[in-house]
This record gives structure tokens, C-alpha cells and sequence, in this order.
């Protein structure tokens, strides 16, 4: 088993989140892990990326070869488009719907997602909308991970103890709207797919 994994949004979208759950589910499952971050843009509502390398084997570097990433998981759709060149020809793309317009050129949300259109593999889904239906408007990254969970390799229910581990200290409640909003976004993952 081997996943290479980009995780990428802007500041404040909680990526950071995402790559905690992935990787204690890989730690939790006895997998190798190799992570690299970038979040010193976070407080300007800059770029913001990390880097996860999942295996059974033991695994040499942090990098990820261009054209070589399993799966590019985005909160934002621009910063999607900023990886496209690292996704493998059979790679899967998630990405949020939503735009954080951070830079005065922003292209138009129809552009992006005309671009996103392209990519083969990829789900498309307002994940903020989604996280609001479930009571927490703060969960768009866990709609997210729960979308990219068809994809990972790992269990759901060993995602789930991970997210139960990192959220704990902030109330029974918040665990709660967390897992409903990972469920959601599974759900809809696993409706595009079948």
C-alpha cells in the first residue's frame, strides 16, 4: 500500500486538521508516514499545503514526484489548480466549490471549475453548504477528508478514533458535528463514484 497525498487551501481552512487525521489513522494502522507542511502564509490567508507519504513500507523523503500524487484534496478550488501538474495521470482530485477570493486577479469561479471539469477523476462539491447542513459551518475540511475517504486505503472507522482523538478536548458535540460532516462528505464521494 502506498498514498501520496497534497492537501492544499488557504489559511484558516483547517488543512492542518485534515493531515492530523491521515496521519494518525496511518500511524493507528501501523503504516509508515512522511509529512511536510507550508503554513507560514496562513496568516494572510495565503497558501497553505502539506504534503502526506503513506506506506507499508518504509519510505525515503517527503517529496512527491511531479505527475506522481494519488489524490490532491483542496478546501479551496484555485489552489487546487495550483498542483495539477503533481497529480498521476490516474490520480483523484477533491476539491471544495467554494472560492475564497484572497487575491485581487482571481479568475472567475467558472473558470476554475472549468478547468477542475477537466480532471477525469474528480469530485466537485460545496463542502462549506455541506457543513452547514450538518450544524457546523466550521467542517468544511472534515466534508472534505470525508469525500477523499473512498480513496485513502484506510478504514473508516479508523478515521473516525482519529477524529475522535484530535477534537476530544473540544466537547462530545464538536466530535460529533466533525464525524457527521466526514460521513457527509463520504456519502456524496461514494454516490459520484458508484
Amino acid at each position: 500500500m502506498k498514498k501520496d497525498i497534497i492537501l492544499a487551501g488557504v489559511g484558516g481552512q483547517g488543512i492542518l486538521s485534515i493531515a492530523a487525521s491521515i496521519g494518525l489513522t496511518a500511524v493507528d494502522a501501523g503504516l509508515f508516514l512522511k509529512q511536510a507542511e507550508v503554513h507560514g502564509m496562513s496568516q494572510r490567508g495565503g497558501d497553505v499545503h502539506s504534503t502526506l507519504r503513506l506506506s507499508d513500507k518504509e519510505i525515503a523523503s517527503d517529496l512527491i514526484p511531479i505527475g506522481k500524487a494519488d489524490l490532491i484534496l483542496s478546501v479551496e478550488p484555485m489552489e487546487s489548480l495550483r498542483y495539477l501538474p503533481m497529480l498521476s495521470p490516474d490520480g483523484w482530485l477533491i476539491t471544495n466549490t467554494t472560492a475564497i477570493e484572497n487575491i485581487p486577479n482571481y479568475p472567475g469561479i467558472d473558470e476554475v471549475m472549468a478547468e477542475i471539469e477537466k480532471i477525469p477523476n474528480h469530485i466537485a462539491l460545496d463542502a462549506e453548504e455541506v457543513a452547514i447542513e450538518v450544524g457546523s459551518s466550521r467542517s468544511a475540511n472534515m466534508v472534505i477528508l470525508g469525500a477523499a475517504s473512498p480513496f485513502l486505503d484506510l478504514k473508516v472507522e479508523d478515521l473516525e478514533n482519529s477524529i475522535r482523538k484530535l477534537f476530544s478536548r473540544k466537547g462530545e458535540k464538536v466530535v460529533d458535528l466533525n464525524l457527521q460532516a466526514m460521513h457527509a462528505g463520504r456519502k456524496i464521494a461514494l454516490d459520484k463514484v458508484s
